[in-house]
């Protein structure tokens, strides 16, 4: 049964995502495909999971224990605090710290969960930002 409420939830959520991204303004200046079009593929790609399973649900579902369920609301909370650092602290420092606490519990040790997210967050910003020139959040440093 939690498989179905779960697929049902994530229909919902499908559903609300496409909407909203049919929402999106578009400026004059745009390209053919124009902004909603990736949106709406992740929205799709979700419904149609989220069909699977509420119509094949698993016979004998295995739920995680308290800790690793907390976990997963912990890393909820961490990417929501990195939504609203982006225009803080900027792109830079704000991946540099999701990321390397999600390397972090992914398993990696500190050290090198530190390393792997200024890693990342200096790799992702040299590519969009400096090659292909997309503008990124930029915090009270500049970068």
């Amino acid at each position: 049964m939690s498989d179905r409420i779960m697929g049902g939830v994530g229909l919902l959520l499908a559903a609300f995502f496409i909407w909203q991204a049919t929402l999106i303004k578009e400026s004059f200046i745009s390209d053919p495909v124009g902004p909603k079009i990736f949106p709406i593929i992740i929205g799709l790609l979700v419904g149609i999971s989220s069909l699977a399973i509420l119509l094949k649900p698993d016979d004998e579902p295995e739920w995680p224990d308290f800790s690793r369920l907390f976990e997963v609301g912990l890393t909820v909370v961490v990417m929501i605090a990195y939504a609203y650092a982006l225009p803080i602290a900027g792109f830079v420092v704000s991946t540099a710290v999701a990321a390397g606490y999600l390397s972090w519990r992914l398993g990696t040790p500190p050290i090198k969960a530190v390393i792997a997210g200024i890693a990342i967050s200096v790799g992702i910003f040299v590519i969009f930002n400096l090659i292909l020139g997309l503008s990124l959040a930029r915090g009270p440093w500049g970068f």
